[in-house]
């Protein structure tokens, strides 16, 4: 995609307000473009063109003071050698049918006489391209679905405003948040699809307290302008605990031991231990098949190698060379890993790619009589398919901690009345310090965002490839450039000026003398819907150094 630099342009063949005609224009004839520009069905309209003001040095400098947001600048100026400000030029949302019958592209804070030249449509609900660079001081963060800020207060108070919504949907936020809130904080229990994120009118900033960010749209997120982090090494140990307590609960079956206890079952004899206890396995020499290997799989195998499992694993994205140093067996397909083990974990995240991972197909290829366990993400498994499965004896027995349908309820869907199950209600992360770890955690990734750039102060944003970032120019740190302006303008050489619109990808632009607008665009395949790691080629068979030079 490519930005588009734009005087008022007059070729759309709409007719301006007299105020704004240069004098050579007659009172009928639309406005002649006074700089080179491309016509206007070239612009995408989730790519809306670049809209630059005049503005004189004085006006320059006045307007610095304002917020980031209200800023539209024209380079003309600097160009010409009259201002020493530096213009920060964000891109501007189009008005909903694009272009109004007075001709112009809809600009919600324009200047009052360009804003009454569009009365077609209703400006006020259209949220903003956000650009890349710090927050508007003292912004608004609210906890979106909890109502406890007592750790995130004191890391924030000094410098946002904390709000919680304690919601389950975006529908139950209030129209402050949505209308105000830059940063959001949230759990799994509230969903953010592309139709919520477009709610907020000037989010830009999510972080999910936890690892998995399955129920946030981070691609629309991203062409949105807003950044999603997570905090991946949350709840590890809790997760890898909670995890071989339910695979110990399988073989050793002492869940329906208590329940059998608590029914009133007598026990007694040998044949009625032998009854009551049938199931249970030696756990010594079992080959325990991890799918997915990342920190959560990897304290999984250290704690299973102690009781006695052999540990494989299965990660397509994971290095070669792990395996050895934590004495596991990697394997290279998902069938080598289902048919060799004799029980499953999975530790993978959920996408569009591994939806229904284990399903009918796939517990077919499993071991007869093998365990599972999914304490990652609850659409990973085909639930109405494990049922069959247990039923069937296919799999001996199933331990779920997450659920396709949260809160879970045994009263409905389809596992309630599948046999050898446990379930426990997503809480296999949760311990007191683990809960306190993460929401620290969060805050400060917010204090990062406030304070800093998004997303090159960010820890772990997980949608970095929607953004222009600002790392390769350590020159914006450089004295001379106004703080309030530093987030998507570079120096250039004299006469030249270009405009790097964060959080929007794949666009450069740049001016040359003559104010004619060059694209400098990357390759399709810079920003992949997941990132590669480092010198990992891409599908244009470039690696990531090769396309961060170009």
């Amino acid at each position: 995609m490519e930005f588009s630099l734009w005087k008022f342009c007059l070729r759309v063949g709409c007719s301006l307000p007299a105020a704004l005609r240069s004098p050579a224009a007659s009172s009928s004839a639309p406005l002649t473009c006074t700089t080179h520009c491309c016509c206007v069905s070239s612009v995408t309209h989730n790519r809306p063109p670049l809209i630059f003001k005049e503005l004189s040095a004085a006006d320059v400098a006045q307007t610095a003071k304002l917020p980031r947001v209200n800023l539209a600048f024209d380079t003309s100026s600097i160009l010409k050698g009259e201002c020493d400000e530096w213009a920060w030029t964000p891109p501007h949302p189009p008005c909903p049918e694009r272009l109004c019958s007075a001709g112009l592209l809809a600009l919600p804070w324009t200047d009052p006489e360009l804003a009454s030249a569009c009365e077609d449509h209703d400006l006020s609900g259209i949220r903003p391209q956000i650009m890349n660079g710090p927050m508007h001081p003292r912004p608004l963060v609210a906890l979106l679905d909890g109502r406890d800020c007592t750790v995130e207060m004191p890391i924030l108070k000094d410098l946002a405003t904390v709000a919680f919504c304690d919601a389950q949907s975006t529908q139950e936020i209030h129209e402050k948040v949505l209308n105000e809130a830059v940063g959001a904080m949230m759990y799994h229990t509230i969903t953010l699809t592309r139709e919520d994120l477009e709610k907020f009118k000037a989010l830009r900033i999510i972080i999910r307290i936890g690892s998995g960010y399955d129920n946030i749209d981070i691609k629309a997120a991203g062409e949105l302008g807003i950044a999603v982090c997570n905090i991946p090494s949350a709840a590890v140990e809790e997760t890898a605990d909670s995890t071989l307590c339910h695979i110990l609960n399988l073989y050793r079956r002492n869940t329906w031991l208590y329940q059998a206890l608590r029914e009133g079952t007598r026990v007694q004899s040998v044949e009625q231990i032998r009854e009551v206890a049938s199931g249970a396995a030696r756990i010594r020499g079992e080959t325990l098949g991890l799918i997915g290997f990342g920190r959560s799989g990897q304290a999984v195998a250290v704690r299973a190698k102690v009781f006695g499992f052999n540990v494989i694993f299965y990660d397509p994205y994971l290095q070669d060379g792990l395996e050895r140093s934590l004495g596991v067996q990697r394997v290279y397909t998902l069938q080598d890993l289902l048919y060799q083990s004799d029980c499953v974990s999975l530790h993978c995240n959920l996408n569009e790619h591994n939806h229904h991972l284990i399903n009918d197909f796939t517990i077919k290829q499993m071991r007869q009589g093998a365990f599972l366990v999914n304490t990652a993400r609850g659409g990973l498994v085909d639930e109405k398919a494990l049922a069959q499965a247990l039923k069937e004896g296919r799999i001996r027995g199933a331990a779920l901690d997450v659920h396709e349908t949260e809160p879970f309820s045994f009263a409905q869907g389809p596992l309630k009345d599948a046999p050898n199950l446990i379930c426990t209600p997503h809480t296999a992360w949760y311990s007191e310090q683990a809960s306190l770890e993460m929401r620290e955690a969060a805050a400060t990734e917010i204090r990062r965002a406030v304070t800093g750039r998004i997303p090159d102060s960010l820890r772990n944003c997980v949608n970095k490839e929607f953004f222009v970032t600002t790392a390769p120019w350590a020159v914006m740190d450089q004295p001379g450039v106004h703080h309030e302006l530093n987030g998507a303008t570079y120096r250039y050489p004299p006469g030249v000026v270009g405009v790097a619109p964060g959080g929007i990808p794949g666009a450069l632009e740049g001016l040359v003398p003559g104010g004619v607008p060059i694209a400098h665009t990357m390759p399709s395949g810079t920003h992949p819907s997941q990132a590669p790691s480092p010198n990992q080629p891409s599908k244009h068979g470039e690696t990531r150094e090769h396309l961060t030079e170009q």
